[in-house]
């Protein structure tokens, strides 16, 4: 029976002492623990978007965030330029910053805490306020020119499209043709790389290392293949090729193309 009460006593000493901490953390608070529920100063109290688990808040789960390639993160895109938030050009599958900035703008606007990426309750409230994205919407017809389609990645967004048949390279800015140049490109055994890139980044008066040639305005797009004006190509046309990059001729339209042109913009490179 010792033993018994030996616990009773540890347990009654524990539970005064849980009862002191937890007044004394109240009164740190500035709340009394005689203070009923009701009188609690709501002002006073710390606010959390969703449910609190201890002292951490607990977020909803993201559908769609930062860093997300999808259809549906098209769809959400489109539905955000249906709203005047996101800019067509960057209707692309790819959840990136200015999707992200676009959402948060969206979740302010309705009461939503801007977390930045698309939870269950952010999806319900901007399908409510938007309608269903036509294809055309989601699509965006390929833009023609001279009779010649381009290809459709070029639609939508800015590109450097870029077509080995014709030998053309057009700056296209939301399906609008904006600039046309003359290209000239790789060698059989430096092919010019075919697919969808992007500018990783550029250099005004970059030289070759490998071929110690200028290679001035180059914006690279595939390991050190890239678009830049080329001195001989403008001296000696198609009677020359060069060792995997795109040239261009035209000096003076390629200086304002160079500052156009943004890193992260597309290149589309194909055969019509």
């Amino acid at each position: 029976m010792r033993w018994i009460r030996s616990a009773l006593v540890i347990r009654n000493v524990l539970a005064v002492a849980v009862t002191t901490a937890a007044v004394a953390g109240l009164a740190g608070a500035g709340i009394t623990a005689s203070a009923a529920p009701a009188e609690l100063n709501t002002a006073d109290l710390k606010t959390v978007p969703f449910e609190v688990s201890g002292e951490l808040p607990i977020y909803p789960k993201a559908l769609w965030s930062n860093g997300s390639s999808s259809v549906e993160v098209r769809k959400v895109e489109a539905r955000l330029i249906q709203l005047k938030l996101l800019d067509k050009r960057w209707l692309d599958n790819s959840y990136g910053t200015m999707t992200r900035s676009a959402v948060k703008k969206f979740q302010t606007s309705h009461d939503i805490p801007p977390l930045g990426y698309v939870d269950e309750n952010t999806w319900k409230k901007l399908s409510a306020a938007t309608r269903e994205p036509t294809r055309a919407e989601l699509y965006p017809p390929a833009p023609v020119v001279n009779g010649v389609k381009l290809d459709e990645r070029c639609a939508s967004g800015v590109a450097l499209c870029i077509d080995k048949s014709t030998r053309k390279l057009r700056y296209v800015v939301d399906g609008v043709v904006k600039m046309q140049f003359d290209v000239r490109f790789g060698a059989q055994k430096t092919a010019t790389r075919e697919g969808g890139f992007s500018v990783g980044w550029k250099s005004r008066n970059h030289v070759s290392k490998l071929y110690d040639s200028p290679m001035p305005y180059a914006m690279f797009f595939s390991g050190g293949q890239a678009v830049h004006y080329s001195s001989d190509f403008a001296a000696r046309g198609y009677n020359g090729a060069s060792h995997g990059c795109v040239n261009v001729r035209d000096l003076a339209k390629i200086r304002q193309l160079f500052d156009l042109v943004n890193v992260g913009d597309k290149v589309i490179v194909y055969r019509s």
